[in-house]
Parts: C-alpha cells; structure tokens; sequence
C-alpha cells in the first residue's frame, strides 16, 4: 500500500483550498484586523485573513473520503470536523464570540467521535502492566482528552507557523507509530497511518501559508480541526497517548502553566492574555521563525525519542523535560526581563 499517496493528495488539496479560503475570508470580513477585533495576545498589527482552517478541512475531508474506507468511526470523525469548522468560521466572523460556547462546540463535536465507538480503552502503567477501563470511563476519558488537546493545540498558534509546525511533526510521528505496527503484522493500523499521513499533508499545507508572514491564520477552526485530528489518532494508535504527550510536551507543559496561572490570578482560564512561552519568547527578542523553529525542532527531537522508548520510557522522559521546561517557562515570566532588549518588529 502506497502510504505517500495520501499525504501528498490532502497537501495539493489543501493548497488549492487556500485561494478560495482567502477569497471568501475577505469577502465575509473573517479578518484578523488588531484594530477592529483587539485581543491581549495579538503578536502582530498587520490584517490577515482568517479562517484558514476551511482549506486545512477541505484537504483532510477530500483525501478521507478518497483513501478511508467509509464507516462507523469515519463518519463521526467527519461530523466531528464539520462541527469544528462551523464554530471556527462564526469565531471568525464575530469578534464577541463567547469562548464557553467554543468550549460547548469543542464537546459536541469529540462526543460524535466518541459515541461511533472510539475510547481509550487501555493505558501503560509506569510502574509495569496495563491499566484496562469501563466502556464507560473509556469514553469519558476519550472525551476530555480529545477536548484537552484541542485547546492546548489552539493556545499554541501565537506566531506564525508555530501551530501548524506542531502538529506537522505530531501527525507525522503518529503515521509512523502506526505504519511501523502495519509492518509488525497489525493491519488494522494501516487505516491509522493513512489518517495520520492525510494530517499530515493538511497541516503541512498550512504552514506554507502560515509562515511567516503568514497569508492567512489557521483561526479556532484550523486548530481545533488539527489538534482534534491528532488526538483522534493517537487514540487509534493503540492507546499511544504517551507518545503524543511527549511530542507535544513543550505546549503541553506551556498550557498546563497558563491554565493554573490565570486560575490562581482569578481568571478564567479560556480568556486570552500575553502570559504564553510564545509571548515571553517574543519579548525577550526572538523572531516569529526563531520560535516557530524552537516548537518545530522541540516536538521533531521529542518524536524522535518517543519512537524509539517504551511506554514507561516515555513517561519518566515526559516527567523530567517537563520539568526543565516548566522551570524554563518561570524563569522567564520572573527573570524575562534580564534577557530583553530592542526586539525587532515582529508586526
């Protein structure tokens, strides 16, 4: 089986899709205007268009549709990301949109996932052995894992070229978990990896547009499609939660800070604010590719690790790089200032 063929497909789809995209963006005025839709964590002044997750939707759909056998959890991956891309589009439209509301659509859309029958059945235990689950909490835990990666996929889109960087490598390392299975003698996974490859090609479309200076902003949509789709699959993968948790480990860990930052300051944590790495990062006087790269080559070294540990290798990885990363990540929001000096215009 050709597994180059889909990656390729969903990126030519996905380019293509980007023309059209950025015409009805500024038709229907989806534009990032910094003076007309102010928002604490901009990082640029210039307008761009939005909604560049309709062309990273159309890539994935039309390659789904060409190379996925149509069933039960295809179906409910496909309502999952129309549901995605509708909330995307009218966050993009309306300025006001409410967060929680988002948040509503986030949930509807992985149950559709989730009741055509996918959950997290099982997982590694650390200390040896496997941990098994109800049908029940399976799903459950399916659902908050699915939400969770939505939204610290989408807090982590705050320069050009840094999310759709991200999920670049984090699908491909998926695709590559599940083919090295396919060949193992598990054929079940080949459907995964063809998924995963489809990602791929999709998110890799985006970040051409997306570098900087980006063309077009993934917007809600083209995140939450993209972080919905990589959970999804590291779900199908086998349950390799562990490995997608250490390929995204540098937003992880900058999600889980700012999630208990804005709690223990009093604020909601799904209101935006200029406390992210990517924010720090840009005033100690790095550039938008300088943090792009640091995301991109991050997630590329940590894939590298997760495809060559055991599950409990993985974890006690994922512990101890946390760890520097979260000491990174004060040390810059309490000693930031000692590093900044004149930076250059990131606009």
């Amino acid at each position: 089986m050709n597994f180059f063929m889909p990656l390729l497909f969903s990126f030519i789809a996905t380019i293509l899709g980007f023309f059209p995209t950025v015409w009805l963006a500024k038709k229907f005025k989806l534009l990032d205007n910094p003076r007309l839709r102010p928002h604490p964590a901009h990082t640029q002044k210039r307008t761009v268009p939005r909604a560049g997750g309709l062309a990273v939707f159309l890539g994935i759909i039309i390659a789904i549709t060409i190379f996925i056998p149509f069933e039960k959890t295809t179906v409910g991956i496909l309502i999952g990301l129309l549901i995605l891309l509708l909330i995307g589009l009218l966050d993009d439209k309306y300025p006001d949109f409410s967060p929680y509301l988002r948040l509503l659509g986030q949930f509807i859309a992985a149950g559709f996932v989730v009741f055509s029958g996918i959950g997290i059945n099982f997982v590694t235990n650390p200390l040896g052995g496997i941990v098994n689950f109800s049908p029940f909490l399976s799903y459950i835990l399916a659902l908050v894992w699915i939400v969770w990666v939505m939204n610290m996929i989408n807090w982590s889109k705050g320069v050009d070229g840094q999310m759709p960087g991200i999920t670049t490598v984090a699908s491909l390392i998926l695709g590559l978990l599940s083919l090295k299975l396919t060949l193992s003698g598990d054929p079940t996974q080949a459907k995964v990896a063809i998924l995963a490859f489809i990602t791929t090609g999709a998110s890799l479309g985006l970040l051409l547009f997306n570098w900087h200076p980006a063309r077009i902003f993934p917007g809600f949509s083209g995140s939450t499609i993209l972080g919905f789709m990589i959970a999804v699959l590291a779900i199908l993968s086998g349950a390799k939660l562990a490995t997608a948790g250490l390929v995204l480990l540098i937003p992880a860990t900058d999600f889980a800070y700012t999630f208990l930052r804005r709690i223990l300051s009093g604020k909601s944590p799904v209101w935006g604010d200029r406390g992210h790495l990517h924010h720090k990062l840009l005033e100690s006087g790095l550039t938008h590719q300088q943090i792009a790269l640091f995301y991109i080559l991050g997630s590329v070294i940590l894939g590298a690790v997760a495809l060559n540990l055991s599950s409990n290798g993985k974890v006690f990885a994922a512990i101890l790089v946390a760890l520097g990363l979260l000491g990174g990540i004060l040390w810059l929001n309490f000693f930031g200032d000692f590093l900044k000096h004149r930076a250059p215009n990131n606009g």
